[in-house]
C-alpha cells in the first residue's frame, strides 16, 4: 500500500490494536505501527501525539456527539434525562464497532498507563457535559453533578458492554439499565 492511500487514520488504529495484541503495548513502537499500516511514522505523528492516542483518538467526535445531544433534549428534560438522552445518542457509534471496542479495552485495562488517560478522557467528557447542561440553564452543582453521574454510568456500561462476547449485545441498552441502576440507588432503593 502506498502512504499517499485513503483512511492512514483508520489504518493506523487497526495496526496499533493488532501489534498491541500482538505484541504488547510497551513493545510496540510507532515505527512498527507505521510500518504496519503501510504508512510512514510522520503521518502517525500528523494523526497522534504519541502510541497511547492512537487508542483514543474517537474523543473529541464523541464529545461533540455528546453536547450536541444535550442541546438538542426536550427543553422539559431535567439533566440527568438530558445526559442519558445524549449517552442514547451516541451508543450507535460504538455498536458498529464491538469488536474493536472489546480488543481496545481489553488493552486499556492492562496497562495503568492507558486506564489513567482514558480516565482523563472520561473527565474531559464530563466537564463538556457539564458545560452543555450550563447552556441549558442547569445551575451548579447540578450539571457538574449529572455530568459526573452520566460519565459513570457510560464508563460502567461500556465496561459490561465491552466484556460481552459477541455483536449481539446493545451498549444503548446496557446504559439504560445502568442509568436504572443509578436511579434506584439514588432513591435509597437497594441494587438488584
Amino acid at each position: 500500500m502506498g502512504r499517499w492511500e485513503p483512511n492512514a487514520r483508520g489504518r493506523l488504529e487497526e495496526a496499533a490494536l493488532e501489534l498491541y495484541g500482538e505484541r504488547g503495548y510497551e513493545q510496540t513502537t510507532v515505527a512498527e505501527i507505521a510500518r504496519r499500516a503501510g504508512l510512514t511514522e510522520r503521518t502517525f505523528f500528523r494523526h497522534f501525539a504519541d502510541k497511547r492516542e492512537v487508542l483514543f483518538g474517537g474523543g473529541t467526535l464523541l464529545e461533540e456527539r455528546l453536547t450536541a445531544a444535550v442541546a438538542a433534549a426536550p427543553a422539559s428534560a431535567g439533566p440527568l434525562e438530558a445526559v442519558a438522552a445524549a449517552l442514547d445518542a451516541v451508543g450507535p457509534l460504538f455498536q458498529q464497532r464491538h469488536e474493536r471496542s472489546r480488543r481496545r479495552q481489553a488493552i486499556i485495562l492492562a496497562h495503568a498507563e492507558l486506564r489513567e488517560r482514558e480516565l482523563i478522557k472520561l473527565a474531559t467528557l464530563a466537564s463538556a457535559l457539564a458545560g452543555a447542561l450550563r447552556e441549558r440553564g442547569v445551575g451548579e452543582p447540578a450539571a457538574s453533578l449529572a455530568a459526573e453521574a452520566g460519565i459513570a454510568v457510560f464508563k460502567i456500561a461500556f465496561e459490561r458492554w465491552a466484556g460481552e462476547p459477541g455483536e449481539e449485545a446493545d451498549l444503548r441498552q446496557v446504559m439504560r439499565e445502568a442509568f436504572a441502576e443509578l436511579r434506584a440507588v439514588t432513591a435509597g432503593a437497594p441494587g438488584p
